[in-house]
Order: C-alpha cells, then sequence, then structure tokens
C-alpha cells in the first residue's frame, strides 16, 4: 500500500514507519500500561483492529503491526513469509522498539504467529506473553486439499504478474461482499471498501500469497502440549473460514488453554462486535492476571 494513503486509514493518526529489522514496518501504538501486541491474519492489516485499538488503549499500551508486505509494510525479504520467520522478525522488531508483549492477539493465521512468538527461543527470558487467538487457525486443510493448496500457492506466488491480475479481478465491490459473506461473517460498508482497497493492491495481494506458499504448521502444532503458558481462544460459531472445533482441538492438547464461544459471529468476529470483544480480551486478561 501507498504510504501517501495512511492518511485515510483507520487510525492513520496513530502510524508510523520503522526501519528494520528485514523489513520496513508499519507500526500504531495508542495508550499505556501493560502491553498488548496485535496481530492480524493472511490478508488484512491493522484496519481489522480498528475499532478494537482505541477501545482497548484506554487500559493498555496497544501496539499492531502490519505482517511483512502486507498493508503498509514493506516486503525487505521475500523469503521471510513463513511462520517462522515471520514470528522470528516481529520478535526483533518488538525487541528493537523496547517492546515487551504481556498478551498478544492474534486473529486466523495471526494467532498461530503469536502462539510461536509465546515459545520459549523467541521470547523475552522469564517472560511468557499471554496469547489470545481469535478464531486461530491452528488446523491443517484435510485431505487432497492439504497437498493441494501449498503447492497452488507456491506456484501463484513463482509467476509474474500473477499478483497484478489476481488484484484487479478480485477487487470487484461485489466479490468482496461475496468473500466477505463466505466466512460467515456480515460487514458493514466501510469493512468491505477496506478489504476492497487492500486487495486492490498489487504488493499486498504478492505478499499473501508468499505467506500461503511458505507457510508451515505442523511444528507448531506438534509443539501444543509443551506451551505451558497461558492461552485463550475466541471463537465466532458461525466462522466458516477456520471451523470453531480446531481452537476447541488445539486447547485439549494444551495444558493452561480456554475456549470462548461467540455465537451469531463468523471469522471475522472482531470487526462484527468490536466492542463486545475488546470488552472479552480485557476480562481474559484481567482473569490471567489475578
Amino acid at each position: 500500500m501507498d504510504w501517501t494513503a495512511i492518511d485515510t486509514w483507520p487510525n492513520g493518526n496513530l502510524s508510523r514507519r520503522v526501519q528494520g529489522p528485514v523489513h520496513r514496518w508499519h507500526m500504531q501504538e495508542a495508550g499505556q500500561g501493560k502491553t498488548i501486541l496485535m496481530l492480524h491474519g493472511a490478508g488484512g492489516s491493522t484496519h481489522t483492529y480498528r475499532d478494537m485499538i482505541p477501545l482497548l488503549a484506554r487500559d493498555f499500551r496497544v501496539i499492531a503491526i502490519d505482517l511483512p508486505g502486507q498493508g503498509f509494510t514493506q516486503l525487505g525479504a521475500r523469503h521471510r513469509c513463513g511462520l517462522d520467520p515471520m514470528a522470528q522478525d516481529i520478535a526483533a522488531l518488538c525487541a528493537q522498539e523496547g517492546c515487551v508483549p504481556d498478551v498478544i492477539v492474534g486473529h486466523s493465521a495471526g494467532g498461530a504467529i503469536a502462539l510461536r512468538m509465546a515459545q520459549s527461543d523467541l521470547a523475552p527470558q522469564g517472560h511468557t506473553p499471554l496469547v489470545i487467538g481469535i478464531n486461530a487457525a491452528l488446523g491443517e486443510f484435510p485431505g487432497l486439499a492439504g497437498l493441494v493448496f501449498p503447492i497452488m500457492a507456491k506456484a501463484l506466488a513463482a509467476v509474474p504478474f500473477t499478483a497484478t491480475l489476481f488484484a484487479g479481478a478480485a477487487a470487484n465491490p461485489a466479490r468482496i461482499k461475496t468473500l466477505i459473506k463466505s466466512t460467515g461473517s456480515d460487514l458493514d460498508a466501510q469493512g468491505l471498501d477496506l478489504y476492497r482497497r487492500l486487495v486492490a493492491d498489487r504488493a499486498h495481494v504478492d505478499a499473501t500469497l508468499l505467506m500461503m506458499a511458505q507457510w508451515k504448521l505442523p511444528p507448531l502444532l506438534r509443539a501444543l502440549p509443551d506451551h505451558t503458558g497461558p492461552v485463550r481462544f475466541i471463537v465466532g460459531e458461525k466462522d466458516a473460514t477456520v471451523p470453531p472445533t480446531v481452537s476447541l482441538t488445539a486447547a485439549q492438547k494444551m495444558p493452561d488453554a480456554r475456549v470462548t464461544n461467540l455465537p451469531e459471529l463468523g471469522h471475522l468476529a472482531h470487526e462484527e462486535r468490536p466492542r463486545d470483544v475488546a470488552e472479552l480480551i480485557s476480562q481474559l486478561i484481567a482473569q490471567s492476571t489475578a
């Protein structure tokens, strides 16, 4: 995304650019208190937390970032878009900026990144953050799709002009509305237009394809039983992108994990009901530190 458009982006007044490590990052920061780091999912940006950031900033220091190459973060290395490299680079960014997250909130694939960052080799010594996953993408595609989708993503990411063609075709407002509807969520006109702007951006689509192509989840899933830190899953019961059973299955494998279900909400539950989800996050933080 072109940085000159930042003033027209949600919470653009909170935005700043940070050079390195690896990438040129877009960060938004507000508030004081315990630090909450907020990570969006594949194909998203800080806009996904647009209504939650001001609410949480009343009681916490809130930092939201765009993942490498997505939104307003400029990609610095095309080979560092997978789960491990992104978690490592975000952890290095936090260290560079003097940020030690007490809580890491991750939506969808951002939930997997949050869990990876909370593992002992990446978390600051003696500090295990609370992880809150909103419809966390912690499941592999079943059967043939588990083989075909990664191969397709790698092929698309390797072909010149794929991102340009995809961006042009998918940015149609009617297609965006259909895409969002397919996740089980309903968004207002502003929410739909923000996703249209993202999908229309070639660099954003390119980075999303790279993320899909380089995504390797099995090592993280195998390590779930060893994750002793607190994990709280928030699940939209109408999520048609990540089945609600994914969070329940993951929680059952972990020593200190719990699931809270939100009826009538889909994959973008935090955009549908930002106030309710922000209040729930505040409650989960209070309970974990009581």
